[in-house]
């Protein structure tokens, strides 16, 4: 009889969950033997409840009911994030989850408006997500291409420990084995240097030929014990700190998030059923504790519901995501602050790249873990560059955190895509990495950064032809809006949460 392949993944919240469920869909478990050790007695912190439009394919994939599973996690829709006062005081925009345009000619559509954004309007009323996020409208996107509604996705707000603990029945109705118990020792095979056990305060020793560290900041096997490191990136984004606090729902249940430029970094809200979840995030070189505390409480939408929690964190990487027979993902990983909410998207990634590299044999490839190092380092680089990008791209001076990233050194590849994009307005598209050129766009354009000339095709098109079809998709994608359902009405159809959690 063959010995099944042993994983252990230390720790639950997010990252634990979400690689056990997908261990318990995608891996034969009489040929993997797959536990999750948690603690009762130790939290988890919660990165974020804001996601992307992979969180969707993620649970596609895994066979998730999605009424189901918003209803248990009080989710509701996300069409983009709302960016306030970043690129100067007073302005705002959306960076959508969708295209903007539609194809008519052959360049891209971006590069028609440019040639006639003098009197083509605002680039965002060429994009349906942003026209219906703007008036608090919601609806699933068509699946015929030639309707407008096609050309946009969605992600969600839901309540990361509701989503832990969903998945966690998920995954044991599935043959995951849960221990509950805390570690209080790990042991190193004496030759290898390999993690070959843990040993709970019970005193029970737990071997594995895998383990996922998903132990949060302090990365118990990852960097306690195999004392990986970081690259440090705090040089890029100081922002070390950050409160959160819900507060009751007020107002209309917006379907998109909120991301609010501060006196010392940035506020987040985000819309959930049955609250509304809050925080600063902010450098404590600019800002003490106390203030940012005060501060936040001072700025919500509705009564605070709690006491206002604090986090500290480094923007960084592992060195090695994989180093050894240790795998870590979520915070045991790295940290990027969640102004475009890619931390759950992060633990995503890297759990699709486990499964697709998974070891069946004790003795692991060292060539499995070098192919999962460099697409995790990949991930990370350009996320980490498009972060950046919002610091760097705005005219405010008024604090001393506004005038820091704009006189800072920046990657060079960052320099090289704001130069590209100056020039002609091109952003190249890599196989890849998160962002694509609607997401780049929405940030160059909603910040300021407008290219000198346009993709040279686009002057092909005569000036009536190009203004006559600019108005008729304006006129189109404004009239697509208004005929969907608000927000809160479609909720309240497809996954209401019936009551607080």
């Amino acid at each position: 009889m063959t010995v099944p392949f042993r994983i252990v993944i230390v720790g639950g919240g997010t990252a634990g969950w979400m690689c056990a469920a997908a261990c318990s869909a995608k891996l034969d478990l009489s040929r993997y033997d797959v536990r999750l050790i948690e603690s009762d007695e130790i939290g988890t912190v919660g990165v974020g409840e804001a996601t992307l439009p992979q969180m969707k394919d993620f649970n596609d994939y895994l066979g998730i009911d999605e009424p189901e599973f918003m209803a248990a996690t009080q989710a509701s829709f996300k069409l983009g994030i709302e960016f306030v006062d970043w690129g100067s005081i007073g302005s705002r925009y959306i960076h959508p989850f969708g295209a903007f345009g539609r194809p008519i000619g052959e360049a891209e559509f971006f590069h028609y408006w440019l040639r006639a954004r003098e009197t083509a309007g605002p680039l965002s009323g060429y994009c349906l997500p942003i026209v219906a996020a703007q008036q608090n409208r919601f609806d699933f996107p068509a699946k015929d291409a030639a309707d407008p509604k096609s050309a946009f996705s969605y992600a969600y707000h839901f309540d990361a420990f509701l989503y832990a603990r969903y998945l966690r029945g998920w995954s044991e109705a599935r043959g995951i084995k849960r221990v509950e118990g805390r570690i209080v020792d790990v042991a190193q095979h004496p030759e290898r240097g390999d993690i070959a056990s843990v040993t709970l305060a019970s005193g029970e020793a737990i071997a594995a030929d895998l383990f996922i560290d998903c132990s949060g900041f302090r990365g118990l096997l990852i960097e306690q014990t195999l004392e990986t490191g970081i690259e440090d990136w705090s040089h890029w984004l100081p922002c070390d700190r950050a409160m959160a606090v819900p507060c009751d729902s007020a107002g209309e249940l917006t379907p998109y998030t909120r991301s609010t430029a501060r006196e010392a970094g940035w506020q987040w809200r985000i819309p959930l059923q049955h609250r509304t979840g809050n925080g600063y995030v902010y450098a404590s070189h600019f800002l003490s504790d106390d203030e940012a505390a005060s501060l936040l409480l001072s700025r919500l939408d509705g009564a605070a519901q709690a006491e206002p929690r604090g986090l500290r964190f480094k923007a960084c990487k592992r060195r090695k995501a994989w180093n050894r027979n240790v795998i870590a993902m979520g915070l045991a990983g790295g940290f990027l602050e969640p102004l475009e909410s890619t931390s759950i998207y992060l633990v995503q990634m890297a759990v699709a790249f486990l499964l697709t590299l998974m070891p069946g044999d004790p003795e692991i490839d060292p060539a499995l873990a070098r192919e999962y190092n460099r697409v995790m380092d990949v991930e990370y680089d350009r996320i980490r560059d498009f972060l950046i990008l919002h610091y760097r791209a705005t005219e405010r001076d008024d604090a001393e955190i506004w005038r820091y990233v704009r006189a800072m050194a920046i990657p060079d590849s960052l320099t090289d895509k704001i130069e590209r994009f100056r020039h002609r307005g091109h952003i190249r598209e890599y196989r890849d990495g998160l962002f694509g050129p609607a997401s780049w766009q929405a940030v160059f354009i909603g910040q300021g950064i407008e290219p000198v000339a346009q993709d040279a095709m686009a002057d092909l098109m005569p000036e009536a032809a190009l203004s006559e079809r600019l108005a008729k998709l304006r006129s189109l994608i404004a009239e697509t809006a208004v005929g969907m359902p608000k927000h809160a009405d479609t909720i309240a159809r497809f996954c209401p949460a019936g009551g607080s959690a």
